[in-house]
């Protein structure tokens, strides 16, 4: 089995890097069987989004904080423990952010696309899904899309609900909703496409997020999961991103 390994920059994921390369040796992307990464959560999803297209599975060897989407950090066995680990596969979001000056942005998103005010004003925003207005004007701090994947993520903290990895949902979120103050979002199938319109955009600007690549006054953001896109993610037996998933739902 050829790996492939990439490190975020922390010294202690680099001082993991030198040592799984001395072990197992490394190659380059196009040759390998598959990529290593190194790090953190957030370097998992630096990774992801810069390898969607490579076709090739990538497995986490945790070197952060958190490590939900990381494997344990253990340098004995690591190709035994890749090729009897459990595959999931995921769809990154395609967010295209118009702003206010009519210049388009399109990024990739793992976890979920947001929305954010920019100033002390509050966001007011009009969505609509699949083409047909659903809230005249939400005003809130913000409100996020989510994938099952990144449902755990920002969408979890937001008070939203946890996806099952093969639910084939997506989760609308609002952050801090002032008006209409109950309003708790909506689950959403796989493929619809949620249009957010900026509503007073001069006087309360707001920002559009797709993981953490950011557009800057945005008067119309649309997001959708790309389905043309696959990644495969692989977790060590009896630690898939559905078990973990399932098991988040019960710690309190």
């Amino acid at each position: 089995m050829k790996l492939c390994f990439f490190a975020s920059l922390k010294p202690i994921a680099q001082e993991a890097l030198r040592e799984l390369q001395k072990r197992y040796g490394h190659h380059e992307v196009e040759n390998c069987d598959v990529i290593v990464a190194v790090g953190g959560d957030g370097f998992m999803l630096d990774v992801l989004r810069t390898h969607m297209t490579a076709g090739k599975p990538i497995y986490g060897f945790n070197r952060g904080t958190v490590g939900f989407m990381m494997n344990d950090a253990d340098m004995a066995g690591l190709r035994e423990r890749i090729a009897d680990s459990e595959p999931t596969v995921i769809h990154p979001l395609v967010m295209t952010a118009t702003t206010i000056d009519g210049r388009t942005e399109t990024a990739m998103a793992i976890n979920e696309i947001s929305l954010f005010r920019e100033t002390r004003q509050s966001a007011r925003i009009r969505i609509s899904v699949n083409g047909k207005v659903r809230m005249e004007s939400l005003t809130c701090d913000g409100v996020l899309l989510a994938t099952p994947a990144g449902s755990t993520a920002y969408n979890l903290s937001a008070h939203g609900p946890i996806l099952p990895i093969g639910a084939h949902m997506l989760a609308l979120t609002p952050i801090s909703a002032f008006r209409p103050r109950r309003w708790r979002g909506a689950l959403l199938p796989y493929d619809a496409v949620v249009t957010f319109e900026a509503l007073e955009s001069e006087k309360r600007p707001i920002s559009g997020v797709a993981d953490n690549h950011e557009v800057r006054d945005v008067a119309r953001v649309e997001a959708r999961e790309n389905r043309d896109i696959s990644m495969t993610l692989l977790f060590d037996r009896g630690q898939s991103l559905d078990e973990r998933i399932l098991r988040e739902q019960f710690d309190y």
